[in-house]
């Protein structure tokens, strides 16, 4: 039997979720199944192909619902998990009760969890520090921005050299240890701590970028990222430089997209009145209410500025329905 496994890349919670599903595959299904893990990341244009449906099964966690007759297994939580209206009328006819969806959840791992129990009564107690932590980190549930951007725990030393990581062979292992140990155990090996020390650096002098790049207005707070080689960063430091903003806008380049990333502070006092996937999927985006993102081509640099500055003003001026 062979199995594709594809799950959201570069993140915890997708990572988290590929093992979890994983460790349930081999022990409530198919132990010997030869499974084959694939990243996939948000893009701009089609997100999926024929050759992703290739194996005997498919799984997808973590990321958008496909109506390819060739997909077995779907868990997925985000606010805007269908690309097209299509896909979601096939998932709501879809009959296997092997495909799942509940945006209420905080991640995905803890909706695999606990579907895999409540459905297929699959309990492994050597997961729940993965599936508390998937919580924590996708759900932004720190006690403070100041907890989240120092990067004290094991488990969010190893989130950050997913995030960063540019080598598929070592976050596959990583999923499949992840499937097999507890999170403690992979966290602090030293092929995870080594690949740590360099992001740890670059963390501190992407928080010199973006308090010179950000400017605040009317507690929504704007930073231009291209041009200054940053691809990625810690989401919560604008919230640690700037407490008083309500909701962040960054834009930042890459050899493969131009990207926008859309935030809502999770320590503000105020009250949300947007809700940032349904802003986000006017552009071709999506997400959650509260994070959201935008994927342009890599030479769209311009139309994905002025997506920026338009939700920008949006969200400084005024109201969307909030859900």
């Amino acid at each position: 039997m062979t199995l594709n496994l594809m799950f959201h890349d570069n993140c915890f919670d997708g990572t988290s979720s590929a093992a979890v599903f994983l460790r349930f595959y081999r022990e409530k299904l198919n132990p010997k199944a030869d499974v084959a893990l694939i990243g996939m990341a948000h893009q701009a244009g089609p997100q999926f192909h024929d050759a992703l449906f290739a194996a005997e099964e498919t799984a997808i966690v973590d990321f958008k619902y496909s109506s390819s007759d060739r997909l077995t297994w779907w868990f997925d939580h985000h606010h805007s998990a269908f690309l097209t209206p299509g896909d979601e009328t096939h998932f709501r006819q879809d009959q296997s009760g092997k495909k799942f969806y509940d945006p209420s959840y905080k991640s995905c791992t803890k909706l695999l969890a606990t579907i895999t129990r409540e459905r297929f009564g699959f309990d492994c107690p050597e997961l729940s520090e993965l599936v508390y932590w998937a919580d924590i980190i996708d759900g932004a549930m720190y006690r403070d921005a100041k907890t989240a951007v120092e990067v004290g725990e094991p488990a969010q030393q190893l989130a950050a050299v997913i995030e960063a990581s540019n080598e598929p062979d070592f976050r596959h292992s990583v999923i499949r240890q992840l499937a097999r140990q507890p999170l403690n155990v992979v966290a602090t090996q030293q092929e995870v701590l080594g690949r740590y020390e360099p992001i740890s650096r670059r963390h501190e002098e992407n928080i010199r970028i973006i308090r010179d790049a950000a400017r605040i207005d009317k507690g929504v707070l704007f930073f231009d990222l291209i041009g200054t080689g940053l691809e990625g960063y810690n989401k919560f430091i604008p919230y640690y430089l700037y407490p008083d903003a309500k909701y962040t806008v960054s834009l930042m380049h890459s050899s493969k997209r131009t990207k926008v990333s859309v935030g809502w502070n999770p320590w503000t006092k105020a009250q949300r009145k947007h809700n940032l996937a349904a802003i986000c999927e006017r552009y071709g985006g999506g997400g959650h209410p509260v994070v959201a993102a935008i994927s342009f081509e890599p030479t769209a640099v311009d139309q994905a500025r002025k997506a920026a500055e338009d939700i920008t003003e949006q969200l400084r001026g005024g109201e969307s329905e909030k859900t």
